[in-house]
């Protein structure tokens, strides 16, 4: 090898548990994607963003944060923000703390499509990943993905530190 690294194969099994977990990777979220722009001319970016400043402390997040929450970057943050504030669903405001950050602000109106928006969502969430699974398996499913995260070396700023 140039660079001295001598490759790990993967044996059969692996092997095919990869392939199972890239299929599942690319189709997993395409049909997240295909439901909501469906069901709410929403994208699943678009509803992440919507969903993570639901759940923040005064329905607000600094930009940076935000863009951690819903693994994008910031340009790409900034583009979806500028789409969902002229649909009046969010509002940006440099933040009182600290001028040199923006905040992220889900409006009433954002407030008012995130809950119409969720339980169709929800629902494909539950049909594609959890119907499909026992409750022993969702678990295993939990803790692998949180593994396999930890693995990359990027915090899960999912966790819940209680679980």
């Amino acid at each position: 090898m140039e660079d001295g690294i001598t490759p790990r194969w993967l044996d059969e099994e692996q092997h095919q548990t990869w392939l199972a977990l890239t299929v599942m990777m690319a189709r997993l979220p395409a049909a997240l994607d295909a439901q909501l722009q469906r069901d709410a001319q929403v994208s699943h970016f678009e509803y992440q963003v919507l969903a993570r400043l639901s759940m923040a402390p005064e329905r607000s997040l600094r930009m940076s944060v935000l863009a951690a929450f819903v693994e994008g970057s910031l340009p790409r943050l900034s583009q979806v923000v500028a789409r969902l504030e002229k649909r009046g669903w969010i509002r940006r405001v440099p933040d009182p703390a600290d001028g040199r950050f923006t905040l992220a602000i889900l409006t009433d109106t954002g407030w008012e499509t995130i809950v119409a928006i969720a339980p169709g969502h929800v629902n494909e969430v539950q049909r594609l990943v959890f119907d499909a699974l026992t409750k022993a398996q969702q678990r295993q499913l939990r803790d692998i993905a949180r593994r396999i995260v930890r693995a990359t070396g990027v915090d899960d700023p999912c966790r819940n530190p209680s679980a």
